[in-house]
């Protein structure tokens, strides 16, 4: 007598309090030059930041490879402490350029900083056990909209995230994703962020 096949185990995901700024590394964008994608990181031969939450103040460089474009950006200085960068929304922290990675996904913009952040949202959404092992305050994942947590919108998000995958390898100015075009999606402002030193 046949046995019935063992049923895989249900994808899992554990949530360990990832913040969103971890993905500020590495910020794909759309240039202000050409319109073609451009990338916004840590200014070449800085230091190493010593906490994630440092790339919030680090000097920012943008370049672009296709037209050549380059922009620099330094923390404003506001009563004796670095203005620090506020993450979240359509468009990138630093220079307040559209993200390259939009895309449209169930009447709403799906949008991610880069691959990093593309792979660890699929993960999250594709996992059907979701476990929370960090206080939600600031982890990225409990403050994820419910569209996107939601399991019927598992595979329409999924779809999402490929197209991301697919733009993400993109970067010709006729490459833009369309929801990068419009810019009535614009973040709410949080306030800023004022950085003086010592641990965060």
């Amino acid at each position: 007598m046949d046995s019935e096949p063992e049923r895989p185990a249900p994808v899992r995901h554990r949530d360990h309090g990832t913040w969103l700024v971890r993905f500020t590394r590495r910020v794909l964008v759309v240039c202000p030059g050409c319109g073609g994608r451009a990338l916004v990181v840590p200014r070449p031969g800085i230091a190493a930041p010593d906490h994630f939450g440092q790339l919030l103040f680090q000097p920012r460089r943008l370049a672009c490879a296709g037209c050549g474009a380059v922009a620099d950006r330094t923390a404003e200085e506001r009563g004796g402490g670095l203005v620090g960068a506020v993450p979240g929304g359509t468009e990138d922290p630093f220079f307040r350029r559209p993200l390259w990675l939009q895309t449209r996904c169930a009447g709403r913009i799906l949008w991610a900083y880069d691959e990093e952040h593309v792979d660890a949202l699929a993960a999250y959404v594709g996992a059907r056990l979701r476990e929370r092992r960090a206080s939600p305050t600031m982890a990225m994942f409990a403050r994820l909209p419910a569209w996107m947590k939601s399991a019927g919108r598992r595979d329409e998000v999924l779809a999402g995230l490929a197209d991301l995958r697919v733009l993400a390898g993109l970067s010709a100015p006729a490459d833009r994703s369309d929801a990068a075009h419009e810019r009535g999606d614009r973040p709410r402002h949080h306030g800023s962020l004022l950085f003086r030193g010592g641990p965060y």
